[in-house]
């Protein structure tokens, strides 16, 4: 009978871990899975809010263009997604 006074704290720990640590984990995974498949040539957005090019990779970082002419160093972890660049129509439209 001891066991069912225990059921309530299970049912809001496995309520705890789908809702949050679970996602989270994941969304870390894809994340990590993105910064390793990064390669020269990829607009990225960094943590900071700052747009780059990556120009240089390395192991456990990265070298990126912020401007022209502008490189700067900064780790893979800094990378916060990749931007996919619009598909453009070398066509214009005609009506």
């Amino acid at each position: 009978m001891e066991f069912a006074g225990l059921l309530p704290f299970a049912a809001i720990a496995l309520l705890f871990w789908l809702l949050i640590i679970r996602p989270a984990s994941k969304r870390q995974r894809e994340l990590r899975g993105m910064q390793s498949s990064l390669s020269v040539g990829d607009e990225v957005m960094l943590t900071s809010g700052v747009f780059a090019h990556v120009t240089e990779v390395a192991d456990d970082h990265l070298r990126v263009e912020i401007a022209e002419g502008v490189t700067i160093k900064v780790a893979r972890g800094a990378v916060g997604s990749i931007i996919q660049q619009p598909l453009v129509d070398d066509e214009p439209e005609e009506n």
